[in-house]
């Protein structure tokens, strides 16, 4: 009895001359407790946490790991405190009146930092991944452009042991998407809604649930774990949410469907849209395109659209005469596999870049091009380069066709291309093989790019936006499987199929 009532005036007293820090009052009221033979109070676990407490935690951590490298010490908060075990000698300390080391300060936040992991019931090497990877997020946003940081950095597939419940197709599928292996709207919802198919066919639900119930909970974090990896185009938006109303018109069944069937009828609506919504539909949008391309034409097009390559490859076969510019542009350089398609078919054409546009115009009297969706304001959101192409064209008056099905439609306005897109590599605009000047030839050749250690400049910011919105005034004709319509028809024509 006697220590507590000494002791506790001592603390206040303390407490007036010099403020102790975060660590030290905490090692005094561990000191405390143990005096008083009262047990420190449990930590709570981040799953009991609420959103501010967890974010409270968060934010002491980091503040804790800048005072450790501040006073020299390594990052990490276990490392720390073996460091300074290691410089102080064992049984030493303060006296009762002297005032706590810096060092001292230092253990005791590094203390605290690691025992806020550890007691949590997660991994320190977790945390500490989450927390580089956050440092990571935090230097590549300095060479971002700042008023589109809302947008998705690109990133690679997680391949950590968190996702090993996801089925291995879909950890290709990211994978292919991450590096563009699969380009283009239609390809990749193909992609995707095969794989789902696979996932469904080879789902079994547990013994307390039915499949129709189970599915969607399955398939949910599947969908999160595309989106994580790379944003969806907006035409595969699309077709998960008509998957998602297909699990639950199955579950409002009456009477209720078996598994099997209830995995078999999913299924078969899976092939049932590929087949009609994509493949009919591109086959009915080459004979309607087929009535606007006549003898003696030349067609421009940008990029590499699978829609546009079976309409030039049909009209070919039709016998009419007609010559193709195909139009491209860094870092994909679609147009490449286009231009090898059409050229093996006996098609007369002619390859340009983005940049020469204009001069290519002069004799070219159609543009054709594909879509990444369809606007509900008739706005057209494909490959970025295509509004260029579109306005470029209708300032010389030739008439700009947009082959797009309707399942790319969708209930969207959108009027410039920085609400919604989505950021490339900014890498891959730097990789590019350097070329000697010959005005400068006191100069040596360079060997590498100019711009290959441009993160390092903190003035510097590269750009590689990937979709671009083209207003509907520059657009003459959408050609679709129901016809050929005006771009101003968009919402009609989603109000019909929806």
């Amino acid at each position: 009895m006697d220590s507590t009532s000494t002791s506790s005036p001592q603390s206040g007293a303390r407490g007036t001359n010099s403020p102790p820090s975060v660590g030290a009052s905490s090692s005094n009221t561990n000191k405390e407790n143990q005096q008083t033979g009262e047990a420190a109070p449990a930590r709570k676990s981040q799953k009991n946490m609420t959103k501010a407490e967890r974010r409270a935690l968060q934010e002491q951590q980091r503040l804790e790991k800048e005072k450790r490298v501040a006073a020299g010490l390594p990052k990490n908060a276990k490392k720390a405190a073996e460091l300074l075990e290691k410089q102080t000698p064992s049984g030493g300390g303060n006296g009762g009146g002297s005032k706590p080391s810096k060092q001292q300060h230092t253990s005791s936040n590094t203390n605290e930092s690691a025992q806020s992991i550890s007691l949590d019931g997660t991994d320190n090497n977790s945390a500490l991944k989450k927390k580089n990877n956050m440092i990571l997020q935090k230097a590549q946003q300095k060479n971002q452009v700042p008023w589109l940081l809302h947008l998705d950095a690109p990133k690679q597939p997680d391949s950590s042991g968190s996702n090993k419940d996801l089925h291995p197709a879909v950890k290709a599928l990211a994978l292919y998407f991450s590096e563009y292996k699969i380009v283009g709207s239609n390809a990749r919802c193909v992609a995707m809604l095969e794989t789902f198919s696979k996932v469904i066919e080879e789902h079994r639900p547990p013994s307390d649930a039915t499949f129709s119930r189970h599915i969607q909970k399955h398939l949910d974090p599947h969908i999160a774990y595309l989106l994580a990896t790379r944003p969806m185009s907006l035409s595969m938006r699309e077709c998960i949410r008509w998957l998602k109303k297909e699990m639950s018109d199955i579950v409002e069944e009456d009477p209720p469907l078996a598994d099997d069937d209830a995995r078999n009828r999913l299924m078969e609506r899976i092939e049932h849209f590929i087949r009609e919504r994509i493949t009919m539909a591109d086959q009915l949008i080459v004979q309607n395109g087929l009535q606007k391309i006549h003898d003696g034409e030349v067609i421009l097009t940008f990029g590499k659209s699978s829609v546009v390559e079976s309409l030039l490859l049909a009209t070919k076969k039709k016998g009419i005469d007609f010559k193709v510019i195909v139009v491209d542009s860094r870092p994909l350089f679609e147009g490449k596999h286009l231009l090898r398609r059409l050229v093996a078919a006996g098609i007369d054409c002619s390859y340009h870049l983005l940049s020469s546009v204009y001069v290519v115009l002069s004799t070219v009297t159609k543009v054709i091009m594909g879509a990444h969706a369809l606007l509900n304001n008739g706005a057209i959101y494909s490959r970025v380069g295509t509004s260029l192409v579109a306005m470029a064209a209708s300032d010389k008056q030739i008439p700009v066709m947009i082959c797009c099905e309707t399942y790319k439609f969708v209930n969207r306005t959108q009027v410039d291309s920085f609400v919604m897109n989505e950021i490339g590599n900014p890498d891959d605009l730097v990789n590019t093989k350097a070329t000697f000047n010959s005005n400068h030839q006191s100069h040596p050749n360079p060997t590498g790019s100019a711009l290959e250690n441009w993160r390092e400049q903190p003035n510097l910011r590269l750009l590689n936006l990937l979709y671009d919105v083209t207003p509907s005034k520059f657009i003459t004709l959408v050609v679709t499987e129901v016809g050929l319509i005006p771009c101003t028809s968009a919402p009609v024509i989603w109000r019909e199929y929806k």
